[in-house]
């Protein structure tokens, strides 16, 4: 698709760059039709400039979450890993809100696809008995919530609602400490 693109506005400056060689030999051009050109060709240029410059918006489907287990939090932190717990739920609106901000944002995937990190998701759309006794003994009221755990925080770090990608990171940089 962006060589189809990149060709479309190679050929739209040859166009441009023709019409202005035409005019300049004394053709009848209007210039509001080199202009327009001219637009079209800055458009083109900044769309093909932001698909090659954004981020990979489906980088998140490189991560591998498995289903929350408790019990294998603390034998997987003693071992020194991290390990980082969503709990989420689709009908949850601040929790899709912390996946398009933060949780699928490509910087933040690459961080979290470390070697040492142990990614853990509960996806309470429905009820869970291990989703709501990890909440019980959490302490938390419902959705979103994360918690990252390591060997400098074996209890974890309960991270804020409405998450941040600096929580993220300063969480899991404490982790290590």
């Amino acid at each position: 698709m962006s060589i189809i693109a990149s060709l479309l506005l190679i050929l739209l400056m040859l166009a441009i760059a023709g019409l202005l060689f035409a005019k300049y030999k004394g053709k009848a051009i209007p210039m509001a039709v080199i202009v327009v050109l001219g637009g079209l060709a800055i458009c083109l240029a900044s769309i093909i400039a932001f698909v090659h410059r954004g981020e990979n918006y489906n980088a998140y489907q490189k991560l591998h979450w498995q289903p929350l287990t408790p019990e294998k939090i603390a034998p997987y932190v003693e071992q020194g890993y991290t390990v980082f717990v969503d709990i989420t739920a689709d009908w949850c609106v601040p929790c899709q809100a912390n996946k398009a901000n933060v949780l699928h944002r490509e910087q933040v995937v690459n961080t979290l696809l470390a070697d040492n990190i142990v990614l853990m998701q509960g996806n309470w759309s429905e009820a869970d008995s291990v989703i709501e006794q990890y909440m019980g003994i959490q302490g938390a009221a419902g959705t979103p919530y994360n918690k990252v755990y390591g060997p400098a925080y074996p209890q974890g770090i309960e991270l804020p609602r409405e998450l941040a990608i600096t929580h993220v990171y300063q969480a899991l940089a404490m982790m290590n400490k």
